[in-house]
């Protein structure tokens, strides 16, 4: 790839393509040897899980030298606009950043994000001064619609949440990428690494990563698989594939062959 091509949001520049999350890692060792076989850059965090009563209890913050990462707060857990935007306000008091990965969830079972609650609350925190990283389904009226109030990116769902489906909105997030202006992240439901790969050869920015490496069975070495897949995507992506066509198409030379019989 050229050393040029770099992922950028919000004027920042990052060489990894994929983001990593620190949910559901069966321990903060394997958490922090996944992330770092990996190669990401930009790590997302819940911070309305993070237990600010006790003030002596490590939190997931105290793994990380945040000098050599940069940290994405999100609002999982938020159920509604006010839950979203009290949870991101939180964080940036706590962290001192303006970044906010946008979650408004209000179903249990699907985990499927609300798209009027998502982009009401996109509004108000991009008009308060947050680089918003919204959480969407593949929908390309909503993403441009976001896009319009100024989301840094747009991050819609392959599948749901956890659930390993890999990409089952692949031509709707194909609109969204040929209708963006900002980068795409494709968000939740990858299992393995061709599912990153699938979605950077077809022209996305970036992938979100969680439950895929956290609950492998080897979740260090799926870290740098998903870090293999993505740039195999990408390098892919910029070699430009061959068009499809409906027959065959010989690759060896036919010329001085005798088809004499």
């Amino acid at each position: 790839m050229p050393n040029n091509d770099f992922l950028t949001i919000d004027g920042k520049q990052f060489k990894s393509r994929l983001m990593v999350g620190t949910g559901r890692h069966r321990s903060n060792d394997e958490m922090v040897s996944s992330i770092k076989s990996s190669n990401a850059e930009i790590i997302t965090i819940a911070i309305g899980r993070i237990n600010l009563n006790n003030v002596n209890e490590k939190s997931i913050l105290d793994f990380f030298d945040w000098n050599k990462y940069t940290l994405l707060p999100n609002t999982a857990g938020a159920k509604n606009i006010k839950e979203a935007i009290y949870i991101a306000e939180l964080a940036r008091e706590l962290t001192g950043s303006n970044w906010i990965k946008l979650e408004v969830i209000p179903d249990s079972t699907y985990l499927l994000p609300d798209p009027v609650g998502t982009y009401e609350a996109a509004k108000y925190l991009v008009k308060n001064g947050f680089t918003v990283l919204p959480y969407i389904n593949a929908d390309p009226v909503l993403a441009k619609k976001l896009e319009d109030v100024g989301c840094a990116t747009v991050m819609p769902l392959g599948s749901s949440i956890g659930s390993g489906n890999g990409i089952h909105t692949l031509e709707e997030i194909k609109i969204i990428i040929e209708q963006s202006e900002v980068p795409v992240v494709v968000d939740a439901g990858l299992a393995v690494p061709s599912d990153a790969s699938l979605a950077m050869e077809i022209g996305a920015d970036c992938v979100l990563v969680n439950t895929a490496i956290a609950q492998a069975e080897n979740p260090s070495l799926m870290g740098t698989a998903f870090k293999l897949g993505v740039e195999a995507g990408r390098k892919a992506f910029l070699a430009g594939r061959i068009p499809k066509i409906n027959q065959g198409y010989t690759s060896s030379p036919q010329s001085g062959i005798n088809n004499d019989k």
